[in-house]
């Protein structure tokens, strides 16, 4: 169960379209969700990028955050990951990582043949690390990570491997950045972005088990 339960914010989006503005006022339209309901909702903008958002409830008020998403595109709910397209859909959260927090679901701890001191202590570390874009430049996971598993589950290329010779786990998941400019663009590999302080409400209230639900103003991609 919930340590705190978020309300999200459901008259920020539209009921079909998502969100188009954001509100900062804890009274505006806040409901507690069902169990089993989404506490963070994120809307995409297919025509612009900028207007792409998230929206959770805090224990003090609605937190609205912009979001980067996949240079490739959207794909439709169901679709196995691909790289550069961010899918759509309801996904529960399945481990939060960053420098100083580790909270991971049990049963991928054990997937990961890792101890969970061991994951603990080198696995965000290892994984921000890596130069994805062969920039030279390193932390593109900024300060956290927070995993996405889609809900039903479907099959997925996600797993622990050793990338460039270092363990790490790959998956779908709302990141930081090591340049704020790419937040709010199309820009990613796939994966949500968003600035620091907003990983950082991320990190504090979401929890292993949270669902998220990502939606699109446009067209996806089936696959």
């Amino acid at each position: 169960m919930r340590r705190v339960l978020l309300a999200v914010a459901i008259g920020v989006f539209a009921a079909s379209t998502g969100c188009q503005s954001s509100s900062n006022d804890p009274s505006s339209g806040a409901a507690v969700p069902k169990e089993g309901e989404p506490v963070l909702r994120v809307t995409l903008d297919v025509e612009e990028p900028a207007k792409s958002m998230g929206v959770l409830q805090t224990t003090d008020s609605n937190h609205a955050f912009n979001v980067g998403y996949g240079k490739n595109g959207i794909a439709c709910e169901g679709s196995t990951f691909t790289e550069g397209v961010t899918p759509v859909g309801r996904f529960r959260v399945n481990a939060l990582l960053s420098d100083d927090n580790f909270v991971m679901d049990p049963e991928l701890i054990k997937t990961s043949g890792k101890s969970e001191e061991f994951l603990k202590t080198t696995l965000f570390s290892n994984m921000n690390s890596i130069d994805f874009k062969g920039d030279g430049e390193t932390g593109e996971y900024g300060i956290g990570y927070v995993s996405l598993a889609p809900i039903p589950e479907t099959p997925q290329p996600f797993e622990f491997n050793e990338y460039a010779g270092t363990f790490r786990w790959y998956s779908f998941a709302i990141h930081g950045t090591n340049n704020d400019s790419r937040v709010g663009q199309k820009v990613t590999g796939g994966c949500l972005n968003a600035k620091g302080a907003d990983l950082e409400v991320l990190l504090k209230n979401l929890e292993v088990g949270d669902v998220v639900e990502i939606t699109a103003n446009g067209p996806c991609q089936e696959g």
